[in-house]
Formats: C-alpha cells, structure tokens, sequence
C-alpha cells in the first residue's frame, strides 16, 4: 500500500470553528496511525471573503489545541504550495485539459436568467440546477462569445442517467441518482476555482490517499469523482465522518452553541481537555476510558469504531472532563501557572488596566468592578433588565441587532465597535445612553460599568457573543416568527 496521507483543509472566512478541528484530529490520528503524513491546505478560492487573519487565526488555534501538521503553508513539502490563491496557473492548465477532452463546456448564462430559471424551478417544484442552456453551443458560437468579452463560467457535463456508487469506509455503498446532480460551476467568471474543482485537482497533486470529512459533503462526492474519471486518475478513499451535533441534535451552529475554538480558550478551557473531548465524539478508546491524550488515541486509532450516530457537543461533559484535567493533571504551582498565563495575559491586562484604574479609590475595588473581565457567563436575569423608558421587546430587539451587527465586523477594534453601535442606536430612533443600557448588563452585569463598548473591544467576539445570548435567552429568547420579522427589519437597515 502506498503511504497513507490525509489533509484537513479550512477556509479562512470566519471563526476557528471546533468542527475543524474535530476532523482534524481524525485525520492526524488515522495517517500517523498508519505511518503517514497529515497536511494543512488552505482552500481561499473565496477571494472577497478570505482574510490572512482569519488564516492565521485557524492555525493559532488548531496548535493552542496542539494540533500540528507535516506539511502546510507555514512549514511546506514537496506538494506545495498549500494555498489555493497560489495555485491559478495549476487550476488554469488542468481545465483546459477538460475543456480539449469535451467533460465541460462554457456556459454563458447571465445571472438574471439563472435567477429566473431558480424561481421557475421552485414555482414549479422541480430539481434546482442548472439546465444545460449552453452545453451543445458550437465551437463557432463560443469562440464568437469569447472575441466579444462575454463573461462565462466553465460547468461539468453530468450523465443524463443512471446513479453514481461509491464506496465509504464507513458507510459501505452509497448510490446518488445523477438527476441530483448539478452541473457543477468549476471556474468561475473571474478565472478563480470553485471548491470542487480545486479540491479534487489538489487532492490529486498533493497524494491524498484518503478524504476523510463531515458527512455534509457526501452529496457532492459523485462530482469529485466524475472529475477524477475525466483525469484518469486514481480515486482516493472516501470517509464521511458523521456530523457534530447540538444537545437538541441539530447541526452544530453558532446560533445554539459556541462554536469558535477562540471561545474556548477565552473561557479558560484546557487544550489538551477540549482535544480529549473532539478525540471522544463518535469515537471511544478499547478500553473504554474517557480521559486520554493525543498520542495514546494516535496509538489505539482504529477509524472502523467511529459511530455514525452524530456525536452530542455538550458543554457539560466538556466541564467535567476539563475540571477533571486541572485536578488529576495539574500540580498546585502548574495550575498557577496556567491560571495565570490564562488570566493576566499582558496585551489584554494592559488594556483593561486604564479603565479600571479610572473609577477605582482602592486596589480592593478592582475585583468587584473587573470581575466580568475575567468571568464566563455572568449571573442576570430579566429583572437586570428593566428600564423605565424602554420595553422588553426593544430590550430583545436592541440585544439581538447589537449580535449581528458586531458579526458584520472584519477589523476588530474599539472605533469599528463604536461605529457600528453608534449606526445601529441611530437606526433604532434611540439615545445612546438608553441604547447602551441593556448591553452594559449583558456584558458586564451591571447597569453601570467601565465604557461598555472598551468592554467588548477587551473580551472579544467570542465572549460578546456568548454574552449576547445569555441576555437573549434569560429575556425568554425568541422565537422562529420573532426571528424572521426581526431578520427583515435588520436586513432593510442595509
């Protein structure tokens, strides 16, 4: 058998999410298990919406977990480079061999007539796709298109009939009709790849041997594999790992549950804790035991245990194995350590320090002014909330379009902060000051506080988000009707 290599590939466009990392650890444990190598490439092919930060962020986190990889952008290999973004001339040559062999063709579609072909299809409820306007265009046609500039994609010819099977190492057969499938945009207008086309040209060049990811990817699997056959090239094995899962079992999600690797680390979690806990969704140790570490999993990994049951993400038992780690794990000088290091880290000491030193008369002061710097969820209630000259409806309204308005922020910093809520209070009709109250006790737990919006500048998305929901659930949460009214009125403030 040739060497076993696997991949973990994130696309930089939002928060380190813990499913990334659940599926990292897979892959790791399953390659080096094997004596194999595990790679990190980075699928930025979302030009507009990728940022090197959010790059960075993935690749801090996944090693705080302690997580490390063999080969990547930040350490190479012989398959580099392992950035999509550096990749065109790859994707350009490989397209064009489809495009001599006849698999795909360009397709010259506005996207006022796809537009109008979606509604008519939903109207009429038939199969959303496209419908093959351009695929039988002449080569006199195209090549006519082409000399006047009209923009173009290039689509994948699918088969008209049949299924496509494919063999999952967890799943046995799996059988898609290909009436399901679309045809597939590989380029798109600008040039750049799609995720499919690249993901199958990369996993090709890079030796990826085995594709082991969430199970949401399984109905896009017979395009890989249709490219794959018009390559010619060998067909990795796939491995669909089932889903992470909120308590109630819907899809692991922001909205329900924090889901941002960087919340975690922000609530003083341990890696090494919260790695045991992704090592244990879906999967368990021989023997059965609960607390064990990354290499005594890599040493007992065996892929075929994996239960295709989705795996629950509960914080609770995340709790307990974490306490469980800082008593058995954690000598009295070593948990002050990292007691320490968590709590007092100096860039952001240094800027909760001024605001407290502002409003305190003794150093005895800053505990229970501070407090909420350093706490997890705080302790409020729908009483804390009450204000003489706001309703509880505008309470909740202000509370949910303050958590969206600050997810729209790509530079996190203090006057994109304040914008944002000066914009949104201006918005709402609303004095700042009665704006502001209910997120001073979200965020601190108190009516009054250091400036509320130095306080979220300080903890960070994560924890403000976190908070956010904490108010919005106490306040009695809302519910599916409020939501979509809420989601229209948020959505015509632009």
């Amino acid at each position: 058998m040739s060497q076993v290599r696997t991949r973990i590939a994130p696309s930089p466009t939002g928060d380190p999410h813990v499913g990334t990392a659940y599926i990292a650890l897979f892959n790791r444990c399953f390659a080096h298990q094997h004596g194999g190598k595990f790679v990190l490439r980075i699928e930025d092919t979302d030009q507009q919406r990728s940022s090197e930060k959010s790059e960075q962020d993935i690749l801090q986190s996944l090693k705080w977990l302690g997580l490390s990889w063999d080969e990547g952008p930040d350490c190479e290999g012989d398959f580099g480079p392992y950035r999509q973004s550096e990749r065109s001339e790859i994707y350009s040559s490989h397209i064009e061999q489809l495009l001599d062999k006849g698999t795909v063709f360009r397709c010259f579609c506005s996207s006022e007539r796809l537009d109008l072909l979606r509604q008519q299809q939903m109207q009429d409820k038939q199969q959303i796709g496209y419908d093959g306007c351009c695929v039988n265009l002449s080569a006199e046609n195209i090549a006519a298109k082409l000399e006047q500039g009209e923009p173009h994609v290039i689509r994948m010819k699918i088969p008209e009939q049949g299924n496509c099977e494919f063999e999952d190492l967890l799943r046995g057969t799996i059988s898609i009709s290909w009436a399901q499938v679309d045809m597939q945009v590989l380029i798109k207008s600008d040039g750049l790849p799609t995720y499919h086309f690249a993901n199958v040209v990369d996993d090709h060049l890079m030796k990826i041997s085995h594709v082991i990811r969430g199970e949401e990817w399984i109905n896009s699997t017979p395009k890989h594999l249709l490219l794959y056959q018009y390559f010619g090239w060998d067909i990795p094995v796939f491995c669909h790992m089932p889903l992470l899962r909120n308590p109630d079992k819907s899809k692991l999600s922001k909205r329900k549950n924090p889901t941002s690797i960087g919340y975690y680390a922000a609530m003083g979690y341990l890696p090494e804790a919260l790695l045991n806990y992704l090592g244990m969704m879906g999967w368990t140790m021989p023997s059965g035991e609960e607390k064990f570490s990354q290499e005594e999993m890599t040493a007992n990994f065996d892929i075929s245990r994996v239960s295709l049951g989705g795996p629950i993400f509960d914080t609770e038992k995340l709790d307990w194995l974490n306490g469980k780690y800082i008593r058995e794990d954690l000598n009295d000088e070593e948990f002050i350590q990292r007691f320490a290091a968590w709590a007092f880290k100096s860039d952001k000491v240094k800027m909760i320090a001024p605001l407290l030193k502002q409003r305190v008369e003794r150093l005895s002061d800053v505990a229970s002014l501070g407090s909420f710097f350093f706490s997890g969820e705080l302790d409020i209630s729908a009483e804390s909330f009450a204000h003489k000259n706001i309703e509880a409806d505008e309470i909740l309204k202000i509370v949910q379009f303050t958590l969206w308005k600050l997810e729209l922020i790509e530079q996190w910093d203090r006057d994109s902060i304040e914008k944002q809520l000066q914009e949104l209070a201006a918005q709402l009709e609303l004095k700042i000051r009665d704006f502001l109250f209910p997120l001073f006790v979200a965020i601190s737990g108190k009516a009054v506080s250091t400036s509320v919006i130095e306080s979220i500048n300080i903890l960070g998305i994560d924890i403000t988000r976190a908070r956010l929901r904490k108010a919005l659930d106490v306040l009695g949460g809302i519910s599916k009707k409020q939501a979509k009214s809420l989601e229209r009125e948020f959505r015509d403030f632009g």
